[in-house]
């Protein structure tokens, strides 16, 4: 998908509202935490040091189905790239910290916290609720495949949350901050039990509260009907203390719009969206594919063109950090088509560098986003 003009007006509109550097600002998200192992799968050995990588994940469903036709073991090596703080507190609050503000991150970090997160961040406070378990994310071009140790994630609900905090310590991690950031539904299936406890027992406590929740539900495709329908109830029961963002990728937008009825084309991002906004009943939402992304909410909708990275250096998390990108754009308060250029700048400067940026590098990202359309095409 190539640069269109509506996008053009958003990315300059994004260049003149941005401010030239950003006050710091405080910010919250819970209430995960995983160890991620990033792997690469090996296609093929020619030596200790010498082998090919499986590029798509084509080619690892492939090596998997023709095990399978053949009645005989799937044997696959693969080796690990690199150890980070992963999940949506982790990913969120390191890209948050990084781009100038200060986040509080409560969720699953070890007892006392593990060094792989301690060691991610400088200004980021960190509450642990136990233990955290581990994914190991393959990596392809085209995608990832996540292995991951859910249970302990599995089990966390709202009692479990408010028991080890502590109400009133959960209160002063949340008061004041500007934005509050949720997930993910798919490996903690009892949040919504955490969206009823933030609104009947949390918010009544907070004297200034958040003036935004982002909710990532992740790959909810694996919970049943029975539990989104219900959960959806919680979500919206939320939005009526204060409004929320549900940004999701496209597969995930169109299992949520379906709850509805919806029978949207989906090749259109746009209609995605507004039919994921129609079935949730929530006050915005926000849908992110590999080369376009969407907003609608009362006040209007809004489309952006992203330029494809056709090798990126990772890919695992790139959700989170144009999440990341899209509050930066909220909290500098500039409009809706402007918020997605800053997600997408956010987090193309991460495929492409493997580490969130600066704001500094943000703003150099931004600069050059047309000229990123055309790499794109020659590759």
């Amino acid at each position: 998908m190539g640069l269109d003009t509506t996008t053009r007006e958003h990315v300059d509109a994004c260049r003149r509202e941005l401010p030239s550097s950003l006050a710091e600002r405080k910010v919250a998200f819970g209430f995960d935490g995983v160890i991620d192992r990033v792997r690469t799968a090996v296609a093929t050995r020619a030596g200790p040091e010498e082998y090919e990588r499986m590029g798509t994940l084509e080619e690892f469903g492939t090596r998997i189905v023709d095990a399978a036709a053949l009645d005989t073991s799937c044997s696959i090596e693969w080796f690990s790239e690199r150890k980070r703080a992963g999940g949506h507190t982790a990913h969120l609050g390191r890209a948050m910290e990084r781009l100038g503000h200060r986040p509080t991150i409560v969720g699953t970090y070890g007892s006392p916290p593990r060094e792989t997160f301690t060691r991610e961040y400088d200004r980021t406070r960190l509450v642990s609720l136990g233990e955290a378990p581990v994914t190991d994310a393959i990596e392809f071009d085209d995608g990832k495949v996540l292995l991951s140790e859910t249970r302990r994630l599995a089990n966390l609900d709202w009692e479990g949350i408010s028991s080890v905090v502590g109400l009133n310590s959960l209160a002063a991690s949340v008061d004041r901050t500007e934005l509050l950031g949720l997930g993910y539904w798919a490996t903690i299936p009892r949040m919504p039990t955490i969206w009823t406890g933030l609104r009947e027992e949390l918010w009544p406590r907070l004297r200034d509260p958040p003036r935004r929740v982002l909710v990532d539900p992740a790959d909810i495709r694996r919970l049943s009907t029975e539990t989104l329908t219900q959960g959806i109830a919680s979500l919206r029961a939320l939005d009526d203390v204060v409004p929320i963002t549900v940004s999701t990728n496209r597969a995930e937008a169109l299992r949520l719009a379906n709850l509805g009825g919806s029978n949207v084309d989906e090749t259109q991002i746009g209609d995605v969206t507004a039919a994921l906004h129609a079935t949730l009943g929530v006050s915005e939402v926000v849908v992110h594919a590999v080369t376009e992304a969407a907003m609608v909410n009362d006040e209007g909708r809004w489309r952006i063109s992203i330029p494809r990275e056709p090798q990126p250096t990772i890919t695992t998390s790139a959700g989170d950090h144009f999440n990341a990108g899209l509050l930066v754009g909220k909290l500098a308060a500039v409009d809706g088509g402007a918020q997605l250029a800053v997600g997408s700048a956010v987090a193309g400067w991460f495929v492409r560098n493997g580490a969130p940026p600066t704001y500094d590098e943000l703003r150099d990202f931004l600069d050059g986003y047309e000229g990123r359309f055309e790499r794109s095409i020659d590759h």
